[in-house]
């Protein structure tokens, strides 16, 4: 009974020690330094886009249409003809203006020289009424040829706006009307649109209590404002534009409803990316300003929303509470909570506590987010 006793606390001992886990290790946590970097100060707005001209066209003459020169959705240059209108009405009015200003030159001709006469017969009775009436007509002769220019004038235009011409460049739309149609001047119906793309304007509409803020923060000398603020657009499909807008016009006044202005930028647009109507975010790059730069990895969030990271000072982990003016690249723009020079821990940190003793490694973060360990990246030394 005694040996089976024995036997019996051995196995309990046996297996104790065999379901028994393993001590777990807490990971050493890495540490990146603490920089003060010079970084743009970006303002998210949102906008639209608004062609830089954009034009309806209408028939100056009336007639038949004859030839659409176009394809729709094409880019034209100004001056490129784009309807033919049956010009022959047109030829035939060139043609009459062309015999009339004839006629009235041969009519100046001939009263030239009876004024010529009638100048050379002054002095006699009849000689000053005969002076009279001969300058009148001369006088009437050379309003007729004026008046013939001025119509020969009309009907050579006319006859040339039977081709409609591009009057700026563009994208071109859909014709409104097809070859048999009959147009008339100023008729309502217009013939097409031509919308200009290159440049665009892009209007952004700005809070303008955030531009209080701005200006504020720069007159402490939190920031230097920019001279020209640069433009980055960012478009549904996740391309950016940046850098190519130029501030054209602002809003004198700020709107009673919305408490906002509108900012014109102009934008170059060669691949006519930006389409006039389309609705677009941006950023607003209206200075620079020094700050310390958290990489996003190594800060956490309260539940109140509140940002912190952990700071390892003195071998031992310390809680910091940050305030943060947005966020530049893959890292917290920091305007308080920590300074230049300090080690921010990164990894390691889910069981850590305010005071807990840290040693950690020194490690840097890649474009792509990935932590790496910058001792076992340095080369061996050769042994001399």
């Amino acid at each position: 009974m005694h040996f089976r006793s024995l036997l019996t606390i051995a196995m309990l001992a046996l297996f104790a020690s065999g379901v028994s886990a393993p001590a777990q290790e807490t990971p050493t946590p890495g540490y990146v330094v603490a920089r003060e970097s010079v970084v743009p100060v970006r303002v998210s707005l949102i906008g639209r886009a608004v062609a830089r001209n954009a034009t309806q066209l209408r028939p100056q003459v009336g007639g038949t249409v004859t030839e659409i020169l176009y394809r729709s959705g094409s880019r034209v240059e100004a001056g490129e003809p784009l309807f033919s209108i049956d010009p022959l009405t047109y030829e035939i009015a060139v043609s009459i203006a062309v015999a009339e200003h004839a006629r009235a030159e041969a009519d100046l001709h001939s009263a030239q020289s009876a004024f010529r006469r009638a100048e050379q017969l002054q002095g006699t009775t009849a000689s000053r009424a005969m002076f009279e009436d001969a300058e009148a007509n001369m006088l009437k002769a050379r309003a007729t040829l004026a008046e013939s220019e001025a119509n020969l004038t009309l009907a050579r235009a006319q006859l040339e706006w039977t081709t409609v011409r591009a009057p700026i460049s563009g994208i071109v739309g859909v014709p409104q009307v097809a070859v048999g149609d009959l147009v008339s001047q100023g008729q309502a119906t217009v013939l097409a649109e031509i919308v200009q793309t290159d440049p665009v304007y892009v209007d952004l509409i700005e809070p303008y209590p955030t531009r209080m803020r701005i200006e504020a923060r720069a007159a402490r000398g939190e920031i230097e404002l920019a001279q020209t603020p640069g433009l980055a657009l960012h478009l549904a499909d996740g391309r950016s534009t940046e850098g190519a807008g130029r501030l054209v016009s602002t809003s004198a006044t700020v709107s009673a409803t919305t408490g906002t202005r509108v900012l014109r930028f102009e934008m170059d647009n060669p691949a006519g990316i930006v389409a006039p109507g389309m609705f677009l975010h941006a950023d607003l790059i209206v200075g620079d300003e020094r700050a310390v730069l958290v990489p996003q990895r190594a800060a956490q969030r309260e539940r109140d929303g509140t940002l912190f990271a952990w700071i390892a000072r003195d071998g031992h982990a310390e809680k910091r509470q940050l305030s943060e003016n947005g966020s530049h690249a893959n890292a917290w723009v920091i305007s308080d909570g920590v300074e230049a020079g300090e080690w921010i821990l990164i990894d390691g940190l889910t069981n850590l506590r305010e005071g807990d003793p840290v040693a950690p490694i020194p490690v840097e973060i890649d474009e792509l987010g990935v932590v790496r360990d910058l001792a076992s990246m340095q080369e061996p030394v050769a042994a001399n």
